[in-house]
């Protein structure tokens, strides 16, 4: 059963910078994707970020602002936040895909919250 960890949330006022990192107990170069998502309270889990083979996306509310990179030597998915605004406050979600993608795996999530 793969495992996700996340780390680096926390408290951080507008403007500011937080770097997200989730660490993973498989090779992260055998997934198909991994990435981001954020759960608002009341709102659904949205993708934030992805990145597949060197290829990465983002949402239109984070372009510019959030970098997803990995580090497999490490097996580390990481999110790099910048410019965080109060509406980014969510809880932020790893998220791998293997198999084709019929696999899908969740950490248990950090907690972002931005005051204004």
């Amino acid at each position: 059963q793969v495992q996700l960890v996340e780390s680096g949330g926390g408290l951080v006022q507008a403007g500011g910078s937080l770097r997200l990192s989730c660490a993973a107990s498989e090779r992260i170069f055998t997934f198909n994707a991994m990435g981001w998502y954020r759960q608002a309270p009341g709102k659904q889990r949205d993708l934030v970020a992805i990145i597949t083979s060197g290829m990465t996306n983002y949402a239109d509310s984070v372009k510019g602002r959030f970098t997803i990179s990995r580090d497999d030597a490490k097996n580390v998915l990481y999110l790099q936040m910048d410019s965080l605004k109060p509406e980014d406050t969510a809880v932020y979600y790893c998220n791998a895909k293997s198999g084709s993608f019929r696999f899908n795996y969740w950490g248990q999530g950090t907690q972002v919250t931005v005051s204004s």
